[in-house]
């Protein structure tokens, strides 16, 4: 099984530019120089072609650059599902998290009932009805779960792309008012940083996986780095303070890695322009990334 690397340099679906430069400052932070070194075959794809926001009109202001951001995500649906037929692990470099409606649209597609770990400081569970912004990266996992926009949540062709059931968010801190209202009435687990503070990382991580990973047949990953804190990852599109310490991310991604149930991966919100350490943000992510795909401190 090779890595197949494919970037996506959105910043669409946010309101602060500059995640587009996410997947350049990820390669430039020796990515594949890291994998191979774990003896992982690495294959980079590229990046897929987006359009600046400058080439742009906004044509709908509540939900803004709707329409590129799905060309955008049909294109990476087929990425990633193309990987997986040549049974290679997608790995996914973003972009602002809309980019999640093309990983697991494709994920998906071939990997049945397939489950979902989302790590991020934010639910990303809003609707056009309940978005403060009309930013697409604060709706991509209600739609993936059925919930709002009939384009969103229709992107190609099938809903929902993952089951609520089999859905968990890890770190969250940052909640809209009715988004914390849509979580509650649904059927996605919502572990907290104050569930993380009170149980431990470890705990936490494991009832993750037991309940995304249930039935077999793997999980999608989806990293937001503003899980973790600020003081750890600067660089990130929307920083809240509070988030995951630099151990406590590593433990639940090597969690990950030995349950040997990862699918696929996609590490997102990298914005090389607010980084207050030349490229540090993009550092830490490749380090998080190699202990998601098995990198041990001790074998």
């Amino acid at each position: 099984m090779a890595i197949e690397i494919i970037g996506v340099p959105m910043d669409l679906g946010a309101s602060r530019r500059g995640t587009d430069m996410g997947p350049s400052a990820i390669r430039y932070a020796s990515l594949s120089e890291v994998l191979r070194k774990m003896e992982l075959e690495v294959i980079d794809r590229g990046n897929i072609d987006i359009p600046v926001q400058e080439s742009l009109k906004v044509d709908n202001p509540s939900l803004r650059f709707i329409n590129e951001i799905i060309e955008g995500c049909l294109k990476l649906g087929e990425f990633v599902s193309a990987a997986l037929d040549r049974g290679n692990f997608p790995l996914v470099l973003g972009g602002d998290h809309s980019i999640a409606l093309g990983s697991l649209l494709g994920a998906s597609r071939k990997i049945p009932d397939i489950g979902l770990i989302w790590m991020d400081a934010h639910g990303d569970f809003n609707s056009l009805e309940t978005s403060e912004t009309g930013n697409i990266h604060g709706m991509s996992l209600a739609s993936s779960c059925g919930r709002g926009d009939a384009k969103l949540v229709t992107i190609g062709g099938f809903s929902p792309k993952v089951k609520e059931e089999k859905t968990v968010i890890i770190g969250v801190r940052d909640l809209d008012p009715e988004e914390k209202i849509q979580l509650k009435q649904s059927k996605v687990t919502v572990f907290s940083m104050k569930d993380i503070d009170e149980r431990g990382i470890a705990q936490i991580t494991r009832e993750a996986i037991a309940i995304a990973g249930s039935g077999g047949n793997g999980i999608h990953l989806s990293f937001d780095m503003d899980v973790v804190d600020p003081s750890i990852a600067s660089g990130v599109g929307t920083p809240v303070t509070g988030g995951l310490n630099y151990r406590e991310a590593h433990l639940a991604l090597e969690l990950i890695a030995e349950a040997k149930i990862l699918k696929s991966m996609e590490v997102v919100e990298v914005n090389p322009i607010l980084d207050g350490r030349a490229n540090s943000t993009a550092g830490v992510a490749v380090e998080f990334i190699a202990s998601a795909l098995g990198k041990r401190i001790f074998p």
